[in-house]
């Protein structure tokens, strides 16, 4: 097992301490739009890039005064820095000023995903002008810095999907812990680290490697073959039914305990073999016991886009 850094606090709240109101914001790139999208499916009411000026009349209770929106049970309100009028220590002030029943959600990224995805889209940085978008985006983390401190939920997307993003929203917004958990399988290379995400981590390089066999070796781990080979090794047989006993174990209790969002990572030295195919064989007994499970595969998504057109891609914007 690993630590979650991914939400801070993760234990989902008790459904009477659930805020009415969730300011959402981070900086550019983050994924603000997909967590906004992610409160709509939840049925909140959605207000994007609500200028500040605004906030304390939106926000404010029926009993309060007349207010510009409808009274709702639950908001979600999009802020950063492009947000006019936007200040981290006005927002900061004026959520202090509010009632209790606001709460700031704060979506983080690390700098080189960030610096990625603005370079993947072409669009510019909101803090660069005319300076490259490396400028920008620390001009922006250092501006944001007091705003991080105060939020109440911090949610680090740097090895989310969309999907994830939302799993992660309905875990700690909704406190429904009675539908099924969302559990997501995913395959990695160690050469590029864990998913800072990562529930419970499985080192399988310890298998017969198919890179050295020449055949093998531009293949991966959903090819027959390859798994074939994998499967010839000593230890897979038992390596693979006492994983797979233990989770079918531990995920019942977790899901007893509050958690809606279980991440499974499957490791090998290059992310392309033997952690593939071990993804693959867990992803498919988990549904077949009953359980919701996703599938990524991290280093082919990187190699080849097409292979998960969907899942392998970040939460951008």
């Amino acid at each position: 097992m690993t630590d979650a850094p991914t939400i801070e606090p993760t234990e989902a709240p008790a459904t009477d301490a659930l805020p009415r109101v969730a300011i959402v914001t981070g900086p550019a790139g983050a994924g603000r739009t997909t967590a906004i999208r992610a409160f709509e499916d939840l049925g909140f009411e959605t207000i994007d890039n609500l200028p500040l000026a605004l906030l304390a009349r939106v926000v404010a209770p029926p009993d309060d005064g007349p207010a510009l929106a409808n009274p709702s049970p639950r908001i979600a309100i999009g802020m950063d820095s492009r947000t006019r009028g936007f200040s981290p220590t006005a927002l900061v002030d004026a959520m202090a000023e509010l009632k209790k029943a606001t709460e700031i959600a704060y979506l983080d990224c690390s700098e080189p995903v960030l610096l990625n995805r603005f370079n993947e889209t072409r669009r510019r940085h909101p803090m660069a002008g005319d300076a490259p978008v490396t400028e920008g985006v620390e001009a922006e983390r250092e501006a944001l810095a007091p705003l991080r401190d105060a939020a109440d939920i911090v949610i680090d997307t740097t090895e989310m999907t969309p999907h994830d993003l939302k799993a992660a929203v309905a875990q700690r917004f909704t406190g429904d812990v009675s539908s099924s958990m969302s559990i997501t399988v995913q395959s990695f290379s160690f050469k590029r680290g864990a998913p800072k995400n990562a529930d419970m981590v499985l080192d399988v390089r310890f298998l017969h490697n198919p890179h050295w066999l020449p055949e093998l070796r531009p293949l991966d781990g959903r090819d027959p073959r390859v798994a074939a080979h994998i499967e010839a090794d000593p230890m897979f047989g038992e390596f693979f039914s006492r994983q797979l006993e233990l989770l079918l174990l531990l995920l019942p209790a977790y899901k007893r305990e509050g958690k809606s969002y279980f991440s499974i990572a499957v490791g090998c030295t290059g992310g392309k073999h033997r952690s593939v195919m071990i993804a693959e064989r867990l992803a498919r007994k988990l549904a077949t016991a009953g359980w919701s499970a996703s599938l990524r595969h991290r280093e082919l998504s990187q190699v080849s886009p097409a292979a998960e057109p969907a899942k392998g891609r970040g939460v951008g914007q």
